[in-house]
């Protein structure tokens, strides 16, 4: 359920859906993929089924329970826009975020071709907030597919970088996020792919957030680049409502 998370960019999480399926190189060492796994063996009920995508309903109004504002990111276990998540579903999901006008909501998908398709059909208030993931320079269509939504905010999260991303460009987009990959089999983020997007963000007047080094203790590694951390978030925040009563 996650009223806190030790996710850097947001304050908690919330996994209407669990499980997924790989995609891209990104997904190689997918930290949800193996967490799952855990709570499977732990007998957590929402993961009975392991990594195998899974609607949880049971979930879908928690954050309307939460009094307090919050920034949530949505579906850290899972990907909303999997094709295995009905479109039914997935407007309940976005009615919750829609009626929960209190906080502000990050959803995150590398299934941009999806999200380009449903867009139209589900509401785009100014506190959620829609984002893609990229890893390499190959699928920077995705974030020409988020150029297209409706969305306040757009938002790319570059992690796990794994190559330079010469091409990108960041009309239309409000937030950058970047970060190495952590854990056991993590591959290398060389620093200049890190400061070419700095750099490219600074000209574009784009807000940077820098999540990490990674490698296998990421911790060790830490987020200090060029002796500073860059914790840069969106101007254009949302309009979140007062708490309700």
């Amino acid at each position: 359920m996650a009223l806190g998370t030790g996710i850097e960019w947001t304050e908690a999480t919330w996994n209407p859906v669990t499980g997924c399926t790989l995609i891209s190189p990104g997904c190689k060492n997918c930290y949800a993929k193996a967490l799952a796994r855990r709570l499977q063996a732990m007998g957590q009920p929402n993961y009975r089924n392991g990594f195998a995508p899974t609607l949880q309903p049971q979930m879908l109004e928690l954050p309307l329970t939460w009094k307090r504002p919050r920034t949530i990111f949505v579906n850290s276990m899972s990907d909303l826009f999997h094709e295995q998540v009905p479109i039914d579903y997935l407007q309940s999901v976005f009615d919750v975020m829609r009626r929960a006008r209190w906080h502000r909501f990050q959803v995150l998908t590398k299934r941009s071709e999806r999200l380009k398709s449903v867009a139209s059909r589900l509401p785009w208030p100014d506190h959620i907030w829609m984002g893609v993931s990229v890893e390499s320079e190959r699928y920077l269509y995705r974030v020409d597919h988020l150029r297209e939504i409706g969305a306040t905010v757009r938002f790319l999260s570059l992690e796990p970088l794994l190559g330079p991303l010469p091409n990108l460009k960041l009309d239309g987009i409000q937030w950058v996020i970047v970060g190495g990959e952590s854990g056991p089999g993590a591959r290398p983020m060389n620093p200049s792919w890190v400061t070419e997007i700095r750099d490219l963000c600074a000209r574009s007047e784009v807000p940077f957030f820098f999540k990490q080094w990674g490698g296998r203790d990421k911790r060790r590694a830490g987020r200090m680049l060029e002796g500073r951390t860059w914790d840069a978030l969106p101007r254009r925040i949302g309009s979140a409502s007062a708490t309700p009563t």
